[in-house]
């Protein structure tokens, strides 16, 4: 089982990079931990361009001139937990809903007709209200009309996972939010969610249950992000060791305003969130990078081509919301509101090419 460094030691693992260390890491063929520590050290601030020109490079020759598009499509805001950062907290005042299976196909389809053809359930962390039943049969009737299909809902057991993929779920996105344990017991404070192991393990259930990728990240502004990078990589590394058939992906969610006025307790400006994208890039030359729409559209069009892989694009993180642009009982309030097609437009325009599939459900087919 995986398990975290205590984050004094990783601090002491960074603290203790110089500039030489650096460029080291920059030249370096193959990257180790002690690369990624120069790479998200202090030190590096001062080699962001290289860092940049590095990522950009490993990019394009492993990925080539593309950026996947997708969609989330949110199925319910009940949730279980008491989290101090999420709007979906269960002790939040805001208008609760969860789509019927008629209505989630409407949503679903919304999308489809837009253009996308991978997508994104999410939903609150309620089993009760959301479970593995509903989940197989929406995916299930999804499954024709989309290339892949990818969950972000509560941790599930393995035999669960199973279930999922035989279904037609591709992906698997769960995030630890943090990698500190301190904070991550400051900020969950009821629901089975204040467990950190079991959340922790649950990429490893993922890939063990045969998906075809896992999406792991962490919620940047609760703690430092250098050690979250830091044990980012640390997790990458270890679940590409042992789940090698895997697709990995890397999440790079910045806390955004949400019901509950919470208050993120480190700052990271985009700058930060510049160089632990390009670290984990040139760390990993392989792994997915996700940047959504919680960033704003000038960022991301910067970012184009410097190290992210996938992009969300026209985006609503309240259940109907697709369907219904008044419905309130949003998750959070996204950056970038621009559609689809605008989105892929800017994306041509950087002389890139906006994919909107790239796998074929028939492929993993006996």
């Amino acid at each position: 089982m995986f398990t975290i460094p205590d984050f004094a030691d990783l601090q002491l693992l960074i603290k203790g990079c110089s500039a030489a260390d650096v460029e080291q890491a920059l030249h370096n063929e193959k990257s180790d931990i002690h690369d990624l520590a120069a790479l998200l050290s202090p030190a590096a601030e001062a080699f962001l361009p290289q860092l940049a020109a590095r990522s950009a490079a490993i990019t394009v020759r492993r990925f080539g001139r593309t950026i996947q598009i997708y969609a989330p499509l949110y199925l319910s805001s009940f949730c279980t937990n008491r989290c101090a950062y999420c709007g979906f907290s269960a002790e939040n005042k805001i208008e609760r809903r969860v789509l019927s299976i008629d209505e989630a196909m409407h949503e679903a389809e919304i999308l489809h007709s837009r253009g996308f053809e991978h997508i994104l359930l999410v939903s609150g962390e309620a089993p009760g209200k959301l479970g593995v039943e509903y989940l197989e049969e929406i995916a299930s009737k999804l499954r024709p009309r989309f290339a892949a299909i990818s969950i972000e809902v509560q941790p599930l057991d393995e035999d669960e996972y199973a279930r999922l993929f035989k279904a037609g779920i591709t992906s698997v996105a769960v995030y630890q939010e943090t990698y500190d344990r301190k904070i991550y017991d400051q900020v969950h404070l009821s629901g089975k969610k204040c467990d950190f192991d079991y959340r922790l393990a649950t990429p490893s259930r993922v890939a063990a249950a045969g998906m075809r990728e896992v999406g792991i990240g962490a919620l940047l502004g609760l703690s430092d992000w250098r050690l979250e990078g830091l044990a980012l990589g640390l997790h990458l590394a270890w679940l590409r060791k042992h789940y090698w058939r895997t697709a990995l992906t890397v999440s790079f969610p910045r806390l955004r305003p949400a019901e509950g006025d919470f208050q993120p307790l480190v700052k990271v400006g985009e700058a930060q969130l510049s160089q632990l994208i390009f670290a984990l890039r040139i760390f990993d030359p392989d792994v997915g990078l996700l940047l959504s729409t919680r960033e704003e559209a000038r960022y991301r069009d910067g970012m184009i081509g410097l190290g992210p892989t996938r992009y969300s694009a026209g985006s609503c993180t309240a259940p109907g919301g697709y369907g219904d642009a008044e419905i309130s009982g949003e998750q959070f309030s996204v950056g970038d509101h621009r559609s689809m097609q605008e989105v892929c437009s800017d994306i041509c325009h950087k002389g890139y090419d906006p994919v909107r599939k790239d796998w074929d459900a028939t492929f993993q087919e006996n």
